[in-house]
């Protein structure tokens, strides 16, 4: 599902680190319940490695990604922030195609959400805003080498330790004389934070391809616990996928993802 421009959001990274946000809470329960929320006014960067078997038509593929997410708020005025979100993967595949190996970038998705800083009626916090899809695959046959472009929002509430939201985002491709795309993404999520700061998540990140008519749904089980290192905060985290649907080619059964967030709060 989506990437950015890691170069961009270098910038975006200076900048961010340049303007005053809002305090965060200091403690590791505090934290652990802000990286729950995909607009949360606090610096992360997420590093994972995922990887998925099934692939292929005669199911003997592979695929290993290293994927950089990182996410960072800014402040505009007292009443509003931005929020980017970028997903960079490194895809590395085996026998997808039998006897070929691939390996390099895929597409990268940047995503902008404008948000209140005040939560609204409800409980509910907001963001929404463009989305972009970045093609780095360059014809690897790892991403859709066409540029893409929507819009993306978010909807959460966060009662007591549960996280209960959805974000979304729909692309459609931008270059004429490239195929047409139009894919909608969904990503219910539900999470449940305990005081000693381990999380546990359900969510499915769905995507609807319009033009082929094909759902991928995979179901994700994860488990995180955020720690200190040096004075460093990071969350570790291990998630479980089951592929209840996808593309003849892949993937099936089960996945599975490591990860390490690295929190840059106030």
């Amino acid at each position: 599902m989506p990437q950015k421009h890691g170069f961009s959001s270098l910038a975006v990274f200076g900048l961010a680190c340049g303007i005053s946000l809002p305090a965060q809470a200091d403690t590791n329960e505090d934290l652990a319940k802000q990286l729950a929320n995909p607009i949360a006014s606090l610096i992360s960067v997420p590093v994972e490695v995922a990887h998925d078997r099934g692939l292929g038509t005669n199911g003997d593929g592979h695929s290993t990604a290293l994927v950089v997410k990182p996410v960072i708020p800014f402040r505009i005025n007292d009443s509003w922030n931005i929020i980017s979100r970028t997903i960079i993967p490194y895809i590395t595949t085996s026998d997808v195609t039998p006897g070929e190996y691939k390996h390099g970038f895929g597409d990268v998705q940047q995503s902008f959400f404008l948000s209140p800083n005040a939560v609204g009626p409800g409980g509910v916090t907001w963001g929404i805003g463009p989305v972009l899809q970045i093609p780095l695959s360059a014809n690897n046959g790892l991403g859709t080498n066409e540029w893409g472009a929507g819009v993306t929002g978010v909807a959460l509430a966060q009662p007591g330790p549960w996280t209960i939201g959805i974000l979304a985002n729909h692309v459609w491709n931008i270059d004429a004389a490239a195929p047409e795309q139009s894919k909608t993404f969904l990503q219910p999520f539900l999470n449940y934070t305990t005081e000693n700061s381990w999380t546990f998540t359900v969510n499915t990140e769905s995507t609807y391809d319009w033009v082929n008519d094909q759902w991928t749904v995979p179901m994700n089980y994860k488990i995180a616990k955020l720690v200190s290192a040096g004075g460093q905060r990071i969350s570790l985290s291990a998630k479980a996928t089951h592929w209840v649907e996808s593309p003849s080619a892949g993937p099936r059964d089960w996945g599975a993802t490591l990860g390490a967030t690295f929190l840059f709060p106030k």
